[in-house]
């Protein structure tokens, strides 16, 4: 799947192509090497699947492209710049999810959002009038002047994935967006994320669930052991492996095949007298 996009960057005064690119990334963390050397550039427009096992490295690749974490050997540019330099003002062109969001639930939706929005630069009026928009189109428009603490886990999901959009962003990190959320709501969230593509916003997006990013993804990277074990379209890794799906792709790759085995022994212990 190849996404074209419109002349955003440029509209921006952006005109890189590479948005980001990491080369011989290496991170350990005492004597245990976490990434081993990944090598790996990413062009605007692209949505990036980036699975892999738990441990893989996933979590720690994205927190050193955040600025979070350091420590790490190897070069990581963003936007065309060393994120090694110092100059952290990448960072305000980068929308985030992350898998386990930290909200203040004593804060409504409206002084969340206008709260994030003023972070980026915005102006309050500015922000809580996008806010409202965004809010309104997932429906959450009868609980903006709510408090957080009385939501569900879909809807303060959807409130954290407006605070990352909020700004507008040129790079978004996605690390299980679509948890809590009810049939319809992803449909939504899932075609949002096609139509940034097409005007060139790049998204690395993280989850376990493998039909979508099959489905949404237009280049996939398999992590694995803190290697990249693949790398290309679904339609790529389903003819180098000889595999149907995302699913068996990667349990070829990571050589899982022990489920079924588990499973029917998980099963057994259940059905024990």
């Amino acid at each position: 799947m190849e996404y074209k996009y419109y002349n955003v960057g440029e509209k921006m005064g952006i005109s890189e192509k590479t948005v980001l690119s990491m080369k011989e990334l290496r991170m350990k963390y005492e004597d245990n090497y976490v990434l081993r050397g990944i090598d790996l550039e990413v062009e605007r427009g692209q949505i990036i699947g980036y699975i892999g096992p738990n441990g893989a490295g996933k979590s720690t690749t994205v927190k050193i492209m955040l600025g979070i974490v350091t420590g790490y050997t190897g070069k990581v540019h963003i936007f065309g710049r060393d994120i090694a330099d110092g100059d952290t003002a990448y960072k305000s062109r980068i929308g985030f999810v992350p898998e386990m969001a930290e909200m203040y639930d004593n804060l409504t939706a409206c002084e969340y959002l206008t709260f994030i929005g003023e972070l980026y630069g915005m102006s309050y009026d500015d922000a809580e009038y996008k806010a409202r928009r965004l809010v309104n189109k997932l429906g959450l428009e009868d609980v903006f002047h709510a408090r957080i603490a009385s939501y569900s886990k879909g809807m303060k999901q959807k409130v954290m994935l407006i605070s990352s959009l909020l700004h507008d962003p040129d790079l978004l990190f996605l690390d299980e967006p679509l948890s809590g959320l009810d049939a319809n709501s992803v449909m939504i969230i899932k075609e949002i994320l096609i139509q940034l593509a097409k005007r060139g916003k790049t998204i690395f997006y993280s989850s376990h669930i493998m039909d979508v990013v099959e489905k949404i993804s237009s280049r996939i990277v398999l992590l694995s052991g803190g290697e990249i074990v693949a790398d290309g379209s679904f339609e790529e890794l389903k003819e180098q492996c000889k595999e149907g799906s995302l699913e068996q792709i990667f349990n070829q790759l990571t050589g899982f095949h022990e489920h079924q085995e588990i499973a029917e022994q998980f099963v057994s212990i259940v059905n024990e007298d």
